[in-house]
């Protein structure tokens, strides 16, 4: 896949502030998720598919190691995201396992209704 046919990657707020506040603590996480996120651009949707939110959005959540803690994936990281479309991917949520034992369906549900509802506000 060329460059020009990569997939582009929003992100919600939720995500954004939970990578600033887990940034303080986790200096590496930057590029922990970078080669995650770079996967993802090129349409290799890593990660386990979530069934539970119906058939409205394909999410998935994908194991991401932390090199600050040297435990492995499994005590690393955990990033949720939606495919969108063929060309859109929402980067939804991120979370240390650590200090996160899971996430419900209804707490990516709301997720989801900010960031949509919100767009929805700025394009008014």
């Amino acid at each position: 896949m060329s460059e020009s046919n990569s997939i582009s990657i929003r992100f919600a707020d939720e995500f954004e502030n939970n990578l600033y506040r887990l940034s303080k603590k986790y200096r590496n996480i930057r590029s922990d998720i970078e080669p995650i996120i770079q996967q993802i651009q090129t349409g290799n949707f890593l990660g386990d598919h979530i069934p539970k939110l119906g058939t409205d959005y394909l999410v998935y959540k994908v194991r991401v190691n932390n090199s600050n803690i040297q435990k492995g994936k499994r005590a690393g990281y955990r990033l949720i995201y939606q495919v969108e479309s063929e060309t859109s991917v929402l980067l939804l949520t991120i979370y240390s396992k650590s200090e996160k034992e899971d996430i419900n369906v209804s707490e990516i549900l709301n997720i989801l209704n900010n960031f949509y509802n919100s767009e929805d506000n700025n394009s008014l």
